[in-house]
């Protein structure tokens, strides 16, 4: 988030900078890339948030290239939901977007699927971008070359403010161990799961993934399949992610656990059993930030000049593309589209404090 925001202000003429205090942190490093609005089966606002960020990928991502001269992995490969039955298949919520698949389409999407999946649903217009050894490099690239400036090692400590509760400057302890303040009107705390900690208001929680990779034959597995619990997401070089584990209960424990990996390797094998007997290449995990309706925080923050772009929980990735739009915009003080000016509204951070409308 704060890469795709820093990204979409510098390309608009802004001075921008960046502190992280280790970028390694990001969720945008060990997420699995999935462009998966229907896959996810998404509903009300999230899925039309996700729907218009799906939209705008192509755009966002050729202008990342542009500027970084790197690719950053994006494939409309499609994903295949498979279920246990067809009833199942047809009450998931997102159904009407997708292709409905029997026992043998199941077996022409996904060869060698696990005999347990009778129906499916095929969503084309789903994806994949390959974040964690492209996409991030790209972005960091893109910025470099747009002027953005950085501060690695940077751990923000205080936003302060001046009489009125405006936002004036944010504080903040560096590498050295030197605490410095930075003079500015106009900040984006895209603090992921750590977001809560600088303002406690914030209702954004982690819930830790762990993940793995394999390494299989090459064009072994065309689509993406997001299977219950499990997913595996095929790279063009034949690596295939797997994921992921949620554990809320873990907040910021780190580490892999027996547990966590186990029930990794039941997944991937009960989807696609040949898959068992491919060569582990990586193990690792991160932590979602997740809000109590797992949708994000996007827009103007409890404090006059503060914007948010925080708690995208399992789709950060996805929804890149329309928040650095919408935030980045709103910051700037652009009149938004009425479509995506309601978005925004409807992600809100206070939203969970609002009176109930009529009939709700």
């Amino acid at each position: 988030m704060g890469l795709s925001i820093a990204h979409h202000l510098a390309r608009r003429g802004m001075g921008v900078r960046v502190l992280s205090r280790r970028r390694q942190e990001a969720a945008g490093f060990v997420a699995a890339g999935m462009l998966a609005p229907h896959a996810e089966g998404l509903r009300g606002p999230l899925l039309s948030l996700g729907q218009h960020s799906l939209a705008r990928i192509p755009a966002w991502v050729a202008a990342i290239e542009a500027d970084s001269g790197l690719g950053c992995g994006l494939r409309r490969c499609g994903i295949v939901v498979p279920f246990a039955t067809a009833e199942a298949s047809d009450a998931y919520p997102t159904a009407r977007w997708g292709q409905p698949l029997d026992r043998q389409g199941l077996e022409r999407e996904v060869p060698g699927i696990g005999k347990s999946w009778q129906a499916g649903l095929l969503f084309p217009q789903d994806g994949q971008i390959d974040n964690r050894r492209r996409l991030m490099r790209a972005l960091e690239r893109a910025c470099v070359e747009r002027g953005v400036q950085f501060e690695e090692g940077a751990e923000v400590l205080e936003l302060g403010a001046d009489d009125h509760g405006t936002l004036a400057a944010v504080r903040w302890r560096g590498a050295d161990g030197r605490t410095q303040e930075l003079p500015c009107d106009r900040a984006v705390l895209c603090g992921g799961a750590w977001s809560s900690q600088l303002l406690p208001q914030l209702p954004i929680t982690p819930v830790k993934g762990q993940m793995l990779s394999l390494q299989g034959p090459r064009h072994a597995l065309g689509r993406v399949i997001f299977g219950p619990g499990t997913y595996l997401v095929p790279r063009k070089d034949g690596l295939v992610v797997v994921g992921a584990t949620s554990e809320p209960e873990a907040g910021f424990r780190p580490g892999l656990t027996p547990a966590g990996q186990r029930q990794l390797e039941e997944g991937l094998t009960a989807l696609l059993p040949a898959a068992g007997g491919w060569p582990s290449m990586e193990r690792w995990w991160g932590f979602r930030p997740c809000t109590p309706d797992e949708g994000p925080l996007l827009g103007p923050g409890p404090m006059a000049g503060l914007w948010l772009a925080a708690g995208h929980h399992r789709n950060g990735v996805l929804l890149a593309a329309i928040t650095a739009e919408l935030v980045g915009d709103s910051l700037l003080g652009q009149r938004l589209p009425a479509e995506d000016q309601h978005l925004l509204e409807a992600f809100r951070w206070d939203r969970f404090n609002l009176p109930a409308g009529p009939g709700a």
